[in-house]
């Protein structure tokens, strides 16, 4: 029998937990996938978060484990997460986040979330997880150069007038393809275990492991770029169209599964871990967290896909198809391996590369040196008021 007081706590974390996902679907999650899309007019910033919060909650409960897993239990090592350290590290970062969406600017999500669960945690006694730091700079560090460079070269290509648009963009649209068949869905597998569309395939049909997942990824490519290139063919401008809204929704979805574990990572030790004092299947909670990051898309992305599209860059179709392609692949990376990533950072960084691709165009310097600022700032801060904000309420308590 669980005790009132220690379900009233639960209760507690979980409303923090929620109002956190609400934050994140409101500026991070719910925000950068179809930023480049409303900026190249491809679609309207209401439709666009109505879509991303669908897709960011299917995102959420098919990938969202391994990110929910790492955020709840590898950022620090020694101490589990309380219910009130819980608690102040959700509260601290959604109010900072939050704080991040009215005043217009992109405060990284993941860098406000692992600062405020890290500043929690060592307030708790327990000891820095170095290992799992390194790889999480790593890639926070990467990104804006890898994603940059990608966005970059993808839309020199897209403007080189020696290479047909009808040819570039289908071909780009069999890599993308390729990654799809490859990315893990839970649902595919056995309890635990992540399963790819080309390891299904492969598997239903009776081929060699390896060579079967080759075989499967090859069609599914070559499948794909025979669509965009038909369908480009009968009308090149509308082709584009979609493939960046498919690229969007790939985006969004990635989305939902990176930030959901932002979100509800501090809650597992509470609810699923080894003397938790309630269980609650992995997949219940991520259902929870999926549905925060769609009432965030739904309520308060608008207002930050403006941001986005306008404030960052005046993009064309060619750019953001550039912007949206690197964004996927570093997604679905963070996703595999467990690290907690920005969107904003990806996408933003996206966005540049492809702008200066067209000499600049269109790009903030300004914009940019605020929002680098907010970054670092963000995870500082996060860091510091959770120790603080910690210590005080458990010297209270």
């Amino acid at each position: 029998m669980v005790a009132a007081g220690t379900l009233a706590t639960l209760l507690i974390a979980a409303l923090a937990s929620l109002f956190m996902a609400w934050a994140i679907g409101a500026g991070s999650s719910g925000s950068t996938p179809f930023a480049p899309a409303v900026g190249a007019n491809a679609i309207s910033v209401m439709r666009a978060g109505l879509i991303v919060g669908v897709l960011g909650f299917l995102g959420a409960v098919l990938q969202g484990a391994n990110v929910t897993e790492a955020v709840g239990n590898e950022l620090i090592v020694g101490v589990s997460i309380t219910a009130t350290a819980a608690i102040v590290g959700l509260i601290t970062a959604a109010v900072l986040v939050a704080i991040g969406v009215f005043a217009g600017y992109p405060i990284a999500t993941a860098f406000t979330v692992t600062g405020a669960v890290v500043g929690v945690g060592l307030a708790l006694g327990g000891e820095p997880a170095w290992g799992k730091y390194r790889e999480i700079v790593a890639l926070w560090v990467a990104t804006p150069f890898v994603g940059g460079f990608i966005a970059y070269a993808t839309a020199r290509l897209l403007r080189a007038e020696r290479v047909s648009e009808r040819v570039a963009v289908p071909t780009l649209a069999g890599l993308v393809a390729a990654l799809v068949a490859n990315i893990g869905f839970t649902v595919l597998g056995p309890p635990g275990v992540q399963r790819s569309l080309a390891g299904l395939a492969s598997d239903a049909l009776a081929l060699p492991d390896a060579a079967g997942r080759l075989a499967v990824t090859v069609a599914f490519s070559v499948l794909a770029a025979l669509a965009l290139f038909r369908d480009m063919r009968r009308d090149q401008a509308r082709g584009q169209r979609r493939f960046l809204l498919v690229l969007g929704g790939l985006v969004a979805f990635s989305a939902g599964g990176s930030q959901v574990g932002l979100a509800i990572g501090p809650l597992v030790p509470l609810i699923g871990g080894e003397g938790a004092d309630v269980q609650v299947p992995l997949i219940a909670v991520l259902v929870g967290g999926g549905l925060g990051l769609l009432a965030g898309s739904w309520t308060g992305a608008p207002r930050m896909i403006k941001a986005l599209a306008q404030d960052y860059s005046s993009l064309g179709p060619r750019r953001s198809i550039a912007a949206l392609i690197p964004s996927f692949a570093i997604a679905q990376t963070a996703v595999a391996f467990g690290i907690p990533v920005s969107f904003n950072e990806i996408i933003v960084s996206a966005i540049i590369g492809s702008g200066y691709a067209a000499g600049g165009a269109g790009v903030s310097t300004r914009k940019m040196g605020y929002t680098v600022l907010a970054w670092v700032g963000s995870l500082a801060l996060a860091l510091g008021v959770g120790y603080g904000a910690f210590t005080v309420v458990d010297a209270v308590l």
